[in-house]
């Protein structure tokens, strides 16, 4: 009988424990996978966004909300006479329900401003002047809100006509409400206010001269902070509190794991005191019992994570078709975020054995005599 057969029969020998096992770790592992993907999905889909809109640095009061909070227009002004800035296109970004969605992206955009730039249209036409009660839809927004060109569309308490629905290239401008900027302040009672500022710099700029660019305009606008576009959302408190709520969360599930495998391999070896003894008397070091012990809680900790991976990209996909998050975010199922999470569950299934591994070497021969 070779080793790696004593270490499977251990782990079939008695299936439904095992089993519930495999099922405590899976569900942690699943957890790790579907938030932490989810979070990084969140992060990933803005920053896809500010780089098909061709942003370089983004000017905002981003703190610990979804959307930052509104600053006068003149920042636009300030900023736009900088000659290390090409280019500005001022932004109202605001997360509301729009009918029948919950949450749905506005994104409000200074008429003429370079961010209607990417925005390909794939139906009807762009709004003909700042002010015409129209919106155009991102492909994802128009499939959520069940809308096509002509159809009316509430937001606030105006009723405005979608004139043409866009691909904008990224999930977060194909998830979104699109109109003027102008328009959307007299809806909103928000006349001279924007909440973002979207900047292009002048010439192809390194990365430590992005980060000067941004100081000079945190010290000329200290009402907001600038930041490179590639870490706006990434160094927000709010992302940065979903990160650690994600992680946290996951953790917690992970623990649950760790003790129903301990559980599991202490039961092990008591049941099989006998077998282990008998094994040290016909010439087992202590070591190989100890090792024998960790490969079992190592195995059920790699089958429990592979169980748990397939799980959590499938109730991340579930969980991102769900109508209330539907177009905002897409979870970021990466390869490497996948084998992390491996790593992880077998990680839990050493750790988890080291207790049970000691024990089981501690086991005296004599007990082999035993009936």
């Amino acid at each position: 009988m070779t080793f790696t057969t004593i270490i499977t029969r251990g782990l079939l020998r008695r299936p439904v424990r095992t089993g519930l096992t495999l099922a405590g770790i899976a569900i942690g592992i699943a957890a790790v996978v579907a938030l932490v993907g989810i979070s990084r999905g969140f992060e990933k889909s803005w920053g896809a966004g500010a780089k098909e809109r061709g942003i370089d640095v983004v000017v905002s009061t981003l703190g610990s909300a979804l959307t930052p909070k509104p600053f006068s227009t003149d920042v636009r002004d300030r900023v736009a006479r900088m000659p290390q800035v090409a280019a500005t296109c001022s932004v109202f970004v605001d997360l509301t329900s729009v009918e029948d969605a919950s949450m749905m992206m506005v994104s409000a955009r200074e008429w003429g401003g370079f961010s209607w730039n990417n925005l390909k249209l794939l139906a009807g036409r762009m709004p003909k002047d700042a002010m015409e009660p129209a919106v155009v839809l991102g492909q994802t927004a128009a499939e959520v809100l069940k809308k096509k060109i002509g159809d009316p569309l509430q937001l606030e308490s105006k009723e405005l006509t979608v004139v043409g629905i866009v691909d904008g290239g990224a999930l977060v401008e194909n998830g979104s409400v699109v109109l003027s900027l102008p328009l959307f302040q007299e809806i909103t009672g928000n006349e001279g206010k924007i909440n973002i500022l979207d900047v292009r710099a002048a010439g192809d700029l390194n990365e430590t001269q992005m980060k000067q660019l941004c100081d000079q305009i945190n010290r000329l606008v200290p009402e907001a902070r600038a930041v490179p576009a590639s870490e706006h959302i990434s160094n927000s408190e709010a992302s940065r509190f979903i990160r650690a709520m994600s992680w946290g969360t996951s953790l917690l599930a992970v623990l649950v794991g760790v003790f129903g495998v301990m559980n599991t391999m202490l039961m092990t070896v008591f049941e099989r005191r006998q077998e282990m003894c008998i094994l040290l008397a016909i010439g087992w070091k202590r070591g190989r019992i100890t090792r024998m012990i960790l490969w079992e809680s190592a195995l059920l900790g790699l089958m429990g994570g592979t169980v748990g991976v397939l799980l959590g990209v499938f109730g991340a996909k579930m969980l991102e078709k769900l109508p209330a998050v539907h177009g905002l975010l897409e979870p970021d199922l990466s390869m490497p975020l996948l084998l992390i999470s491996v790593a992880i569950s077998v990680v839990v299934g050493v750790v988890s054995g080291l207790y049970p591994a000691w024990r089981s070497s501690r086991l005296p021969p004599s007990l082999a005599l035993q009936g």
